[in-house]
């Protein structure tokens, strides 16, 4: 017959040092780890390191022989500390109002000593079982409002089947069911958090919570708190304990989206965590080990990032196992009457509107437009068009294409009949950067050039 496994983790706080060495001697054949204390005072430093399932707490310290004041005062205290907290309270001057009052200020049970062995074991084992519920529903209520925040999502599916999406498809196919890292690069508006969605939806993990972070929207100040969690008072506005992004994620997914605006200092921090797969709570030198499906996204040239030391490449190492790159809607035109309709839909039922379809004089012009906004100006375009219209079927003007634009490239497009060739080029050059606000990778793509042969016409041109 195998030995039970002892687990838990105990603290004991008593100025009597022979009841603490007598108390570890019994403990610790049950128990695997019995801390012992005989200055309460020590006990803010013991919280802040360690986490026990149960503190069995004197009453009464050397300063104050009967009356229980030190053992309330120092519940309270811990109960500062870790709301959670599960402490027993002991004494050898107990009575029943002491032990109604003891329960009342939040303490989970009360014993006299000297003890009985068993019944102590079976008190510190109830207590066990409380801490254990404790943690669980305070889980369980922390990913609930993620999940909340989450359940009222408009659109929960991938929208398209040209070839360029199905190629998206079939790799969140063969990656979803593993647990590798993956990050997703794609312009602005492309769904980069629907496939990020689409890949925990379909992992071992789709039981578990999905954790979005939007990076760019966090602060340099705030950054280890988000991520990390603190504890009450570990600064000006830590007013509770809270657990951060990565400990709401255990088991689940963590999506990092926009993690290419992250500095060098925050990302060294990043990578630390990823690197040793704990975490610790600002105010706290406690670790917490996490177990999370890492997924990161960003429409930032990370490689170009990594060669101009703005972004770590150890951590582009650590974060891109697998690489999703999603098409700009350009490459993928055809994809634009099933997004339309998918919207029209939508908003047509939202606003109470009886619009039913797109003309094809519409749709023809939907089509030729460049959709810099990608996705997410499809989306807008449609609502404002659904909104505006009073006509069941939606006509080419009812769309607010940016007329200025336009107007501005056909005088720009007039002017190039009047150049050399090597003038277009410039122009064509000069354009496509503004489009890309200087990003060489994708202005390198769109002229169909290497990234290196861009450069030469770039010093070429002294631009």
């Amino acid at each position: 017959m195998t030995d039970k496994v002892k687990t838990g983790r105990l603290l004991i706080v008593d100025d009597n040092e022979d009841l603490l060495k007598a108390a570890k001697i019994f403990l610790k054949r049950h128990f695997s780890q019995v801390d012992l204390e005989k200055n309460p005072e020590a006990i803010p430093i013991l919280l802040n390191n360690e986490s026990y399932d149960v503190i069995l707490l004197d009453m009464n310290f050397t300063k104050d022989v009967s009356s229980g004041k030190e053992g309330y005062y120092w519940l309270e205290k811990i109960l500062e500390i870790d709301p959670s907290a599960v402490v027993v309270l002991i004494t050898a001057y107990g009575d029943v109002q002491m032990a109604v009052k003891a329960i009342k200020a939040g303490a989970t049970d009360f014993v006299l000593k000297p003890w009985e062995n068993e019944k102590l074991l079976a008190t510190i084992y109830s207590a066990m079982r409380l801490r254990e519920s404790r943690i669980e529903v305070e889980t369980l209520k922390t990913k609930q409002k993620v999940i909340n925040l989450k359940i009222n999502d408009r659109y929960n599916d991938i929208i398209g089947q040209s070839p360029a999406i199905q190629k998206v498809f079939e790799t969140i196919d063969r990656v979803a069911a593993t647990d590798a890292n993956v990050l997703i690069l794609g312009e602005n508006g492309t769904g980069k958090e629907l496939v990020a969605r689409a890949i925990h939806n379909n992992s071992t993990r789709k039981a578990q919570v999905f954790v979005n972070v939007d990076l760019g929207s966090v602060s340099e100040t705030l950054f280890e708190s988000e991520l990390f969690g603190h504890k009450k008072g570990s600064f000006t506005d830590a007013k509770e304990d809270r657990p951060g992004r990565f400990e709401i994620a255990n088991k689940g997914t963590l999506f990092l989206d926009e993690i290419g605006n992250l500095s060098m200092p925050l990302q060294a921090k990043l990578l630390t965590v990823l690197q040793h797969r704990r975490v610790s709570r600002v105010g706290s030198n406690k670790e917490t080990e996490i177990d999370i499906r890492l997924v990161c996204a960003t429409n930032m040239p990370l490689y170009d990032m990594v060669k101009e030391n703005r972004f770590r490449q150890d951590l582009l190492y650590r974060i891109n196992t697998i690489e999703i790159e999603l098409p700009p809607l350009r490459d993928r035109l055809e994809d634009i009457p099933l997004l339309t309709d998918h919207f029209l839909n939508y908003y047509a039922k939202k606003y109470n509107k009886e619009v039913i379809k797109i003309s094809e004089a519409a749709m023809v012009r939907l089509q030729k437009h460049n959709w810099p906004g990608n996705i997410r100006e499809v989306q807008h375009s449609v609502e404002r068009a659904v909104i505006m219209s009073n006509s069941q079927i939606l006509q080419p003007e009812d769309f607010n294409f940016n007329s200025q634009q336009q107007n501005s490239s056909d005088a720009e497009n007039l002017m190039l009949d009047q150049y050399k060739l090597e003038d277009v080029e410039k122009i064509l050059i000069r354009k496509v950067l503004k489009k890309y606000n200087g990003n060489i990778t994708q202005a390198a793509s769109e002229l169909g050039l290497t990234r290196s042969s861009l450069y030469r016409r770039l010093e070429k041109y002294g631009l």
